[in-house]
């Protein structure tokens, strides 16, 4: 090299496995967060226990009790350790910086808003497209045959659904905006994710939850707190249950 030229910088090829190592590790972690494999995982571990489906491979209730709050307690501390392990403070991640008084509130404005909208859309659903009701009968509201099992649902759909989904939605929209090409591009995919995750109950109710999905994901990229979003969900599971409860044929 000639006194005082400029040396020349690195071939691009150098700079590569660095830059993509943090894309890496944030799909790798999406993937983990998905909620598939930690499902996967506490399906083996109540099998090895000895709870599992019914003889049929029906659901009970016992077994979709002990799935959903397995999986919510498994996936929330695998969160938990991610953000540690990036040094990142999760109240700042699902909370942000801002008042949450506002933010309960407009939880507690949205539910009335997203029950009506998810009714109108199911009944349009129904009307434009019959077939995609593929399901005649939601396989969990089946379970619900006493106000004791509705408790039980509501809880779980609180701890299991709105909880443990909102923070799971946050997690992986923060990966998508730090690596994974931005959060609306993760409120996309994740929405299709979270809408399969339904399957069981129905194509209608994939597409229903897809774009509530949808909905939750928006309102944290704008409020940056998983609370609206947690409220509404949570009183959302709650509004379904009870109508389930109401449809309870009566035995007397």
């Amino acid at each position: 090299m000639l006194p005082g030229a400029e040396p020349e910088p690195p071939p691009p090829a150098a700079f590569a496995p660095r830059a993509a190592f943090p894309r890496v590790v944030a799909l790798i972690e999406v993937l983990l967060c998905s909620g598939f494999p930690t499902q996967l995982t506490v399906a083996v571990v109540l099998a090895a226990g000895g709870i599992s489906l019914g003889q049929s491979g029906e659901l009970t209730l016992p077994y979709v009790v002990a799935l959903s709050l397995g999986d919510a307690v498994l996936l929330t501390v695998l969160i938990l350790y991610f953000l540690h392990r990036h040094g990142e403070r999760p109240r700042e991640i699902f909370l942000g910086t801002r008042s949450q008084r506002p933010e309960a509130l407009l939880g507690l404005v949205l539910i009335p808003l997203i029950v009506m909208l998810a009714a109108i859309g199911l009944r349009l659903l129904h009307e434009v497209w019959p077939g995609i009701r593929n399901v005649p009968e939601n396989p969990l509201e089946a379970l619900i045959n006493s106000p004791m099992d509705a408790v039980v649902f509501v809880v779980v759909a609180i701890v299991a659904g709105a909880i443990r989904e909102e923070l799971q939605r946050a997690f992986v929209l923060r990966r998508f905006e730090q690596h994974l090409g931005g959060g609306w591009l993760g409120v996309g995919v994740f929405s299709v994710v979270f809408g399969l995750g339904h399957y069981v109950q129905g194509w209608d109710a994939v597409v229903v939850t897809g774009v509530l999905g949808a909905i939750w994901g928006a309102i944290f990229l704008l409020r940056r707190s998983v609370l609206s979003a947690m409220i509404s969900h949570a009183g959302f599971n709650a509004a379904e249950i009870l109508i389930a409860l109401a449809n309870v044929p009566s035995t007397t």
